[in-house]
């Protein structure tokens, strides 16, 4: 098993390395005037402040060069002082946020990170507690149930589900209001009396033993989290059903059967074990999905994290902003695939073998 994670913490660098090539070579679409608009505050106003940015920023450079001084950055040989380089976390400046990327990415991160913790378990565990009672109970009334409520999910547009939790839970009920939290909340996070011990808010209000913010933030976070959770069961649904009922047709459930094992041993202890390799994948990129910012559920209901920021930047074409992100959303794969990969080998001795 040291072997199989040694292999494929190998396969990081080069993954990296890709995409940061990747990146880099959508920059290239953009000329050099074009793209020395992006790395300042302001749009300079004359020819000779943009030749001066071009040739301070070395944009006129072979691609080659480029790319190394993108990744490493600059140093000002009077001062000592670094400009750029992703290595060193300087991704840009958003024009957007009117901030650096990194610091946009620093700020909004630790509110979706707090929504991916909360919404994992309703979005992962109860699709596939859907799909084993689908397969379990084949062409009964709870299997035909689960697959129109499959169905109905796939087909359902997130921003309009979303706009429906919206009607009912906040318009009509008044249940659950939308935003991260309310405004004498805000006021308590803000104060100097509340310490932030992990930037994640849920768990810093119970740190600081405020369990009436707590809640607040979790009354702020349920529409989105049913939003995301419906329609992933969906998906989670079929693909768990799906895999349940080749697994149920193998040769050692039989086995396990004859031998006398209980229903319950049958299905728990050897079928569903096995059934969850395909499952592995889907909950990997879910993850994914949400630790990226999950961009329609964060506009719809005004959830200040990393997806609407990224909206934001693309309604306004900033650029260097939404390739931060893109960036930032590529290392984070790059991370839940080596996850995934270990799982994997966990799960299934085949594939540390192979």
């Amino acid at each position: 098993m040291t072997t199989y994670i040694i292999r494929r913490l190998l396969l990081v660098p080069l993954l990296l390395f890709g995409v940061t090539v990747l990146i880099f070579a959508m920059l290239q679409f953009l000329s050099p005037i074009e793209r020395s608009a992006l790395y300042v505050r302001d749009i300079p106003k004359n020819d000779r402040a943009i030749t001066g940015i071009i040739k301070r920023y070395k944009l006129d450079r072979p691609m080659y060069e480029q790319y190394w001084l993108w990744i490493v950055g600059t140093v000002d040989e009077s001062t000592g002082k670094r400009a750029g380089g992703i290595l060193f976390g300087d991704f840009g400046y958003s024009r957007t946020a009117s901030q650096p990327v990194a610091d946009l990415i620093r700020t909004r991160f630790p509110n979706t990170l707090d929504l991916t913790i909360w919404a994992v378990a309703p979005v992962i565990l109860v699709g596939i507690w859907l799909g084993v009672q689908a397969a379990v109970h084949q062409n009964s009334i709870i299997d035909q149930s689960a697959r129109i409520f499959s169905i109905v999910g796939t087909s359902f547009p997130t921003f309009v589900f979303g706009l429906l939790m919206l009607m009912l839970f906040y318009v009509e009920l008044g249940w659950f209001p939308p935003g991260r939290m309310s405004d004498w909340a805000s006021i308590v996070v803000r104060s100097p009396g509340f310490n932030s011990y992990t930037s994640i808010l849920t768990f810093d209000a119970l740190l600081n033993g405020r369990v009436d913010v707590f809640w607040d933030l979790l009354r702020h976070m349920v529409m989105p989290i049913l939003t995301l959770s419906y329609i992933s069961w969906a998906t989670f649904l079929r693909v768990t059903r799906s895999s349940m009922l080749e697994t149920l047709r193998m040769e050692y459930v039989t086995t396990a059967r004859a031998k006398g094992l209980t229903e319950h041993d049958v299905i728990f202890k050897h079928a569903r074990p096995n059934a969850m390799i395909p499952v592995v994948t889907l909950a990997g990129f879910s993850v994914v999905a949400l630790l990226g910012g999950v961009v329609i559920t964060e506009t719809v209901f005004n959830y200040p994290g990393i997806g609407q920021a990224a909206a934001e930047a693309a309604a306004r074409l900033d650029v260097i902003t939404i390739l931060g992100f893109a960036l930032f959303n590529g290392f984070i794969l790059i991370v839940a695939n080596l996850v995934v990969d270990v799982i994997y080998g966990l799960i299934d001795p085949r594939v540390r073998l192979s």
